[in-house]
């Protein structure tokens, strides 16, 4: 049994929150309450949440001996003992196999992109994050990759490139200001903890996220008036939701600049309330945009 804790503490459960970005395609095409299309990507979302978790352990098996020099990370399942190597390769095995396959039963295009997902991540683990911006490129890589997975298991009818790059940009913001603030609570044992950070200082990545933060701003600025979706043609009014995705990042700014919080966006998520709320809305306003409004050509 405590082994078995120990390989769900592995597979990061709070982080699954990460992988609702699949359901974009889904909200964004208009076809939230399609009972068949909900149902598929329901059943994406988990397998996607299988594959993620496979990263996860592989992950945590390469790191295994740097992962027992950090504060935080030493208490995990693998560098703590609670999780025996020999189960922990053995999920690997399964969980690949049942993505995989659960995957190509919807679509041959998902299971390419979990495909393709499991191995970037594992080029990551052993290569990628010990290169400079490559290491966050791949982050975000792995969160574009997430919401065309999506995409293509319903097959959406318009879908906005724009969301692509929102996504993207998106991702990359969390993926610097994790560094940031990994950087600041290592300190002098950031580069023993993780290789890459004899790369970055805080200037280099506050002016990252100073780049990140705007152009994310602009490029959901750009897809609530361009979005080609049938849903919003012919209406400005998605530019309503604006002021709540702004509040959203500037949120976390704060939260990481003033309250020294940030190393692990899911943590941040899943407590700060003011965080949350503003999301929320966000969310509620734009379904309610895009299904209980009538649209009109001309708006």
């Amino acid at each position: 049994m405590r082994a078995l804790i120990g390989l769900l503490r592995t597979m990061r459960p709070k982080q699954w929150t990460k992988n609702g970005i699949i359901y974009a395609g889904l909200v964004f095409d208009g076809q939230l309450f399609v009972p068949s299309s909900f149902v598929r990507i329901s059943i994406a979302f988990v397998l996607l949440c299988l594959a993620a978790s496979t990263v996860y352990i592989i992950n945590d098996l390469v790191d295994i001996e740097r992962d027992r020099q950090h504060p935080k990370k030493r208490y995990r399942a693998l560098p703590s003992g609670q999780l025996p190597i020999p189960l922990a390769v053995g999920s690997v095995v399964a969980f690949v196999i049942v993505s995989v396959v659960g995957a190509w039963w919807l679509t041959p295009y998902y299971a390419l992109v979990l495909i393709i997902y499991i191995l970037i991540n594992i080029l990551y683990s052993f290569r990628l994050k010990h290169i400079v911006l490559l290491d966050v490129l791949t982050i975000t890589a792995g969160y574009v990759l997430r919401v065309a997975g999506g995409v293509f298991v319903i097959q959406v009818a318009k879908f906005s490139p724009w969301l692509y790059a929102v996504t993207a940009l998106l991702a990359l913001f969390l993926a610097i200001s994790k560094r940031r603030q990994e950087l600041i609570m290592l300190a002098g044992d950031a580069s023993s903890a993780r290789p890459i950070f004899k790369e970055y200082n805080l200037p280099l990545l506050d002016e990252m996220l100073r780049i990140v933060t705007t152009s994310t701003l602009i490029a959901y600025l750009l897809y609530t008036i361009e979005a080609p979706s049938r849903l919003l043609a012919g209406t400005n009014m998605a530019l309503i939701t604006v002021p709540f995705v702004m509040y959203a990042l500037f949120r976390y700014l704060y939260l990481i600049h003033v309250k020294g919080e940030g190393s692990a966006p899911d943590e941040v998520l899943l407590k700060d309330r003011p965080l949350q709320i503003s999301i929320f809305l966000w969310g509620i306003s734009f379904v309610v945009i895009l299904y209980l409004i009538p649209q009109t050509p001309g708006g």
